[in-house]
């Protein structure tokens, strides 16, 4: 047991949390991988308990998202002894309702490290949103800077233009004021 918990950091869960219908989910497989169970028996303990997954907390994959996902994660083809269904997704709340569940001192403790991995990256995109309002403003001020500066220059270039004055004519003016 303490091997195979060493082995599961924070990273390793971190790695299995995707972006999907604009949550942070972690599907099943992956969740029954960090527990120690197969995915078919978590499933089952989720079915008998389906009360305790409201759609916040879980939801299954249509199967234009199955397969968007099976070609970008290389997920075994339909028929050749992979899934036959497509995935349940967990979101923070659910993959911890699924370790009360499960209720194995394995899943209680891998559970602790789910929890880190969905908070750490709550912080990181909230950090990252900071970050890219920032550059939002940085460019508004750019760009009033740049129509100051663009102001300022055309002002020079006026001031360096000659003045333009009107040419006299060189000559003498005839009796009828013409030349």
């Amino acid at each position: 047991m303490r091997n195979q918990k060493a082995l599961i950091s924070d990273s390793r869960v971190e790695q299995r949390i995707l972006s999907i219908r604009g949550q942070k989910v972690i599907l099943d497989k992956d969740l029954a991988y960090l527990y120690g169970v197969e995915t078919r028996t978590l499933v089952q303990a989720v079915k008998r308990n389906i009360g305790r997954f409201p759609t916040d907390f879980m939801f299954q994959l249509s199967t234009e998202e199955f397969s968007s996902l099976r070609s970008q994660i290389v997920i075994s083809k339909m028929g050749r002894g992979g899934r036959r269904y497509p995935p349940y997704a967990f979101t923070e709340h659910g993959a911890i309702m699924v370790a009360s569940v499960l209720n194995s001192e394995r899943a209680i403790e891998i559970s602790v490290y789910v929890v880190r991995a969905f908070v750490r990256l709550r912080e990181y995109f909230s950090t990252h949103k900071e970050l890219v309002n920032k550059l939002k403003e940085l460019e508004k001020k750019l760009d009033i800077h740049d129509e100051a500066i663009q102001s300022v220059i055309a002002a020079i270039r006026q001031l360096m233009e000659p003045p333009k004055t009107k040419r006299r004519r060189i000559g003498f003016l005839g009796d009828n004021g013409k030349a």
